[in-house]
């Protein structure tokens, strides 16, 4: 399976856990989308509470936090993703080593917003789901489910934008490691 992910706005290096939920919602939306239409829309079983399906260990949700989590890159279905990145932002080319870029940070930010948040501090303290958020979707049950990653970066050429300013895309493509009798047709 293979779908792009959309962002505009603010990617900053050392993010705190309010703006890394703020992506995950920006993706949360993008992610139900996709859930709405094939092949996904075929596999809403995967979206049931486990103990309303035969086979208890698809269920994709997780009660974590306050939230029920649906990641779709996931161990419990053998999925696991491969990821292409493409990042405009204002610095110019080679800065984004040099003068404020600083790509790793950025990408772990970008990553820890595209996976389910492991530990309670890394939800805003008092967060709770919103309207449309049960499930909350996610693409990543955690980051160690990416197998590849890849990023290519170039200048956002617009004028009077901030310096953690980016427009990304983020090019998914989906494995199954392991075909299970109610996944096929994810592979």
């Amino acid at each position: 399976m293979q779908f792009t992910l959309h962002y505009r706005g603010p990617l900053k290096p050392s993010a705190k856990p309010a703006e890394k939920h703020e992506l995950r919602r920006h993706f949360h939306v993008q992610l139900q989308e996709c859930w709405r239409q094939a092949p996904l829309s075929a596999f809403g079983e995967l979206l049931q509470p486990p103990d309303l399906i035969a086979n208890r260990n698809l269920s994709l949700l997780w009660q974590l936090h306050g939230f029920t989590f649906a990641p779709l890159v996931s161990e419990r279905i053998h999925l696991v993703a491969e990821l292409d990145v493409q990042v405009l932002w204002p610095q110019k080319p080679g800065a984004i080593i040099t003068s404020g870029g600083d790509i790793d940070n950025r990408l772990k930010t970008l990553l820890d917003a595209l996976k389910m948040p492991s530990e309670p501090t890394a939800l805003p303290s008092g967060t709770q789901p919103q309207a449309g958020e049960d499930p909350f979707f996610c693409l990543l049950e955690d980051d160690s489910l990416v197998t590849r990653l890849t990023v290519d970066t170039d200048r956002l050429l617009e004028p009077h934008v901030g310096p953690s300013e980016v427009e990304l895309w983020v090019k998914v493509r989906t494995r199954q490691l392991h075909v299970l009798m109610g996944t096929i047709g994810l592979a």
